[in-house]
């Protein structure tokens, strides 16, 4: 070991957290690493959650507006185009969120972007959230709207201040919702289809040949192909929904590997299989219901619903169809509203250097996201998710990009570190990937490059920031990755030693050990979020390893942890 230079502050006093945020039991460990004394859910109760969060029906909207565009042949190709690349770019992140118990922020951080480059995918990560809120509470004020008469900006209001008391407690409720109103959701969402089956047999072949509502014709397109490839990849970003119930998934082990790796599959990467049926099954019924409603309301779920239950239910279609639309927006608009608290907390815990608690930014999140409902956002549907993409898009492939290609070339270190005390402020391999990946494909989409450019921007960003992230990596050495070596808690520690516990010097508080830091300031270990909140130290941790090597404090205090 070597000693530590003199700090050049004090410690400063012992911090005491507001009631709210020293609550772990509703903060869910917001800003940091979810110890294994937490993750209490068996890897079957955590993907069952996980995935009772895609209970959305946005993805009925956006198909049929894919389809409705371009037509069947190039908006199939394309919703099941984005699938693929959806799907295979959150493989690694699924199992970096469920192997280092960490949600997408965080694992961003250690991912190619650094302590302060990741603050910009936090403001896009918790767009992600308000904007899907904003559909997801369009679509159930226009269930209610035609339910019961309810007036639309009545509806908006009401949808916001449902989910309040569910988000409020935190993951232990939202898995009780999502688990009871799970046989609801299924009925509903197979039951058209099943009426359908046998009311109209004929339908499925009428709707492979369906040329679209805007003139694009039966046949494929390039054009029409790229432009809904963009639209569907707007959803991209959903993993890091899926991440923040993936990170309470349970360690590992021989005995659970095999049921580990499915819930992680299917809880992750997985949710887009669900997601590409969905938003082809909404275009169906959309178009089996065009000729009864009209356009714009047959890109509004519930009267797709109504029409295809209507020859079973008769009178009862509308009341059966609302209250599916009614569970299944409440189903993912607590996830919404829980992901956005999460991004926000992060966003300005590092912005500020304070942490009221996570249930506060509930209130911020759902402020926009209802703004943007009174806004009439759904009528831009198309155009604000293509737009969306782009920058989604580069995020989430630079951060694949370092999980698959930069780790397996020793360009980054083998593990995910996350904290400040070790991470310098900007790494230009994920950060930079990501900005020149996004703002080439952001000039392609306002057309500056031309037609097949602007179809193809989602394309060029991926394509930019897959190719950036690792060449970046390379020319610089990985040397952006850690300010100084983590000796602590890196990548050898032992099972063991990760499960013991450690009191922190600001808040006196146990957590476990890849939630420490070693800290000159403080001359003993630190937690992550109390280094996050310090804006006295200078980083003088960081500072103090680029002139003359690691620092390196023996880690007191340490306790047995739960067993795992």
């Amino acid at each position: 070991m070597t000693d530590i230079a003199p700090a050049p502050a004090k410690p400063q006093a012992t911090r005491s957290y507001a009631k709210l945020a020293a609550d772990e039991s509703r903060e869910d460990y917001s800003l940091r690493y979810a110890p294994h004394s937490f993750r209490r859910w068996g890897p079957g109760t955590v993907a069952g959650t996980a995935l009772g969060g895609i209970a959305y029906l946005a993805d009925f909207a956006i198909g049929a507006s894919i389809v409705f565009a371009y037509g069947f042949t190039s908006g199939a190709a394309a919703i099941l185009a984005a699938a693929v690349v959806i799907f295979l770019t959150g493989i690694p992140i699924a199992r970096a969120c469920a192997t280092y118990g960490l949600d997408m922020d965080l694992v961003t951080r250690g991912a190619g972007f650094g302590y302060f480059g990741s603050t910009l995918t936090s403001l896009i990560y918790a767009s992600f959230t308000f904007i899907f809120f904003a559909l997801e509470g369009s679509i159930m004020a226009q269930a209610m709207h035609q339910a019961v008469g309810l007036p639309l900006e009545v509806g908006y209001l009401l949808t916001t201040l449902v989910v309040i008391p569910i988000v409020f407690k935190g993951m232990g409720a939202l898995a009780k919702v999502q688990a009871w109103t799970q046989p609801v959701w299924l009925i509903g969402l197979v039951l058209p289809f099943v009426v359908l089956a046998f009311e109209a047999p004929d339908a499925w072949g009428a709707f492979a040949g369906f040329g679209g509502t805007q003139g694009a014709g039966s046949g494929f397109s390039w054009i029409g192909f790229g432009f809904g490839t963009g639209i569907a990849l707007s959803l991209i970003a959903q993993i890091g929904e899926q991440a923040d119930y993936l990170r309470f998934m349970p360690a590992k082990t021989p005995a659970n590997s095999r049921k580990w790796n499915l819930a992680v599959l299917a809880a992750g990467p997985g949710w887009v299989i669900i997601g590409a049926a969905k938003q082809l099954g909404g275009a169906f019924l959309a178009f089996v219901a065009l000729e009864a409603v009209g356009t714009t309301h047959a890109l509004e779920p519930i009267a797709p619903q109504i029409e295809a239950l209507r020859p079973w239910l008769g009178g009862l279609a509308l009341p059966a169809a609302a209250l599916f639309v009614i569970v299944s927006q409440i189903k993912i608009n607590v996830t919404n509203a829980y992901s956005g608290s999460l991004s926000w907390s992060n966003f300005f815990s590092r912005v500020t250097h304070r942490h009221p608690g996570r249930v506060w930014y509930i209130f911020l999140n759902l402020g926009i996201a209802l703004t943007l409902m009174e806004l009439n956002m759904f009528a831009m549907l198309g155009k604000l998710l293509g737009f969306y993409s782009n920058v989604g898009i580069a995020w989430i492939a630079a951060v694949a990009a370092d999980l698959v290609i930069n780790k397996r070339l020793g360009l980054s270190p083998p593990y995910i570190e996350f904290k400040r005390a070790y991470l310098h402020a900007v790494n230009p391999a994920g950060f930079g990937a990501m900005v020149i990946a996004s703002t080439v494909s952001i000039l392609a989409f306002f057309g500056l490059f031309g037609t097949h450019a602007e179809a193809f921007s989602t394309f060029i960003a991926a394509g930019l920031a897959l190719l950036l992230c690792p060449l970046i990596a390379w020319m610089t050495r990985g040397k952006y990755y850690l300010a100084r070596p983590n000796t602590v808690n890196g990548p050898d520690v032992e099972v063991e030693d990760v499960t013991a516990t450690h009191v922190c010097a600001v808040c006196e508080t146990a957590y476990e050990l890849p939630d420490i830091a070693d800290c000159p300031v403080q001359a003993g270990p630190i937690c992550s979020l109390c280094c996050s909140l310090d804006a006295t130290c200078g980083d003088v941790c960081r500072k103090g390893a680029t002139g003359g090597g690691a620092v390196i404090l023996p880690m007191p205090s340490v306790r047995p942890a739960r067993p795992l």
